[in-house]
């Protein structure tokens, strides 16, 4: 009975995540937003940035806060800024607006990463089933990354390009349902013995004086440079290296997400059977050699189906090093959120070096820095050894 009533609690919790992946309709949505207001290219080029900069500011003072609002409230107040910002194009629409709603968007989304992990261990208790969880969750998260985008063009195909933002209060109105769902599910509040503690930012970045906090910190900060890298790349090796069209290159991210996302599938439910340790340190050993052959041998076939390896082998590296912390340091866990989501908007910095990279020695630099974050990630691996011995 205990077993059914976690999994009844488990599922609007994981039904979260699909709330999660509605930030990635920005690539598809700037560019009606562009035609709309006659945006201009650098203009248009900001509007990620309005979604995904707070998660770098939002990241550790939310985790912070937790310890007073509760997770549960902390997911139901990030739904509730989602949910403003869905609507506020409907009721006035005009440039600005539409910048709030990204805004809000990427606020609400920060706040639900921070949140909405550390609460499936509310409902979730055993350690190896968290792991599995969490790996759930980021499957969820990737369909509706790719759904997201569908939204937005069966918006476009019922009322035109013009209304393009109907798609918005779609969005919202699953945001409301997810958290209706919520508030109606009884979850168990986490220990609110920290509730009245004043904790800042130091007192958070602290936490980086445990070598085995700051190692798994940077492995989410390289597992999200190894995500950034091999989507940013993949359409531009087969362009430079196969002269693919357009058209085709669009084939390589897509190959990209889809085996990402049934490798997160598997891993979900291996994850629940197999030690993460051990999981880990194969997938990430196989990524590396899916890179080295990506790197030295030139086949258009062969190039694809090693972009598609790494997505697979690296799909549930994620969930795996957000686990291992949360287990390193439990009493912990709100401001360890906080700090590993703020390790994700840092992710980004690996962009401008790849960028540097093809610019001096062509595709194949991009290829070994994305190498270079496969490589840490593997001395992480097997460098973790106080929380979960193989």
């Amino acid at each position: 009975m205990k077993t059914q009533n976690s999994i009844y609690a488990a599922l609007p919790v994981l039904f979260g995540f699909f709330v999660m992946g509605f930030c990635d309709i920005v690539g598809i949505s700037s560019d009606y937003v562009q035609r709309t207001f006659n945006w201009s290219p650098v203009m248009t080029g900001f509007v990620p940035s309005l979604v995904f900069i707070w998660f770098l500011f939002l990241g550790i003072p939310i985790g912070n806060q937790m310890n007073k609002w509760g997770r549960k409230n902390t997911v139901l107040l990030s739904m509730g800024i989602t949910v403003v910002g869905m609507l506020l194009p409907l009721i006035v629409y005009n440039s600005a607006t539409c910048m709030i709603a990204y805004a809000l968007l990427g606020i609400g989304n920060a706040i639900l990463q921070v949140s909405l992990n550390p609460l499936l261990s509310n409902v979730v208790t055993s350690q190896r089933l968290l792991t599995s969880s969490l790996t759930a969750g980021q499957v969820i998260k990737a369909v509706s990354s790719l759904v997201g985008p569908e939204i937005v063009l069966l918006a476009v195909a019922h009322f035109g390009d013009d209304k393009w933002y109907y798609c918005f209060p779609i969005l919202g109105f699953i945001t409301l349902l997810s958290a209706v769902w919520l508030m109606a599910t009884p979850v168990k509040r986490e220990d609110s013995s920290a509730a009245n503690q004043q904790l800042s930012i130091s007192d958070t970045f602290s936490l980086l004086k445990d070598k085995t906090i700051l190692l798994l910190f940077l492995g989410i900060f390289f597992i999200v440079g190894v995500d950034v890298a091999t989507n940013f790349i993949s359409s531009k090796l087969m362009a430079e290296r196969f002269d693919w069209t357009t058209e085709q290159v669009k084939f390589a991210p897509q190959v990209y997400f889809l085996s990402r996302t049934v490798g997160a599938l598997l891993g979900a439910f291996l994850l629940a059977r197999i030690a993460e340790i051990k999981y880990f340190r194969v997938n990430i050993v196989a990524c590396i050699f899916s890179l080295f052959i990506l790197a030295f041998v030139k086949n258009d076939m062969v190039n694809l189906i090693c972009i598609g390896a790494v997505g697979f082998f690296a799909s549930s590296v994620f969930s795996i090093i957000y686990s291992m912390a949360l287990q390193a340091r439990p009493e912990k866990a709100n401001q360890i959120s906080g700090l590993m989501i703020t390790a994700v908007a840092g992710g980004g910095v690996v962009t401008p070096l790849i960028g540097v990279a093809i610019g001096t020695v062509g595709v194949i630099g991009g290829v070994f820095v994305t190498l270079a974050c496969v490589l840490y990630l593997t001395y992480c691996a097997f460098g973790v050894k106080a929380i979960v011995k193989a």
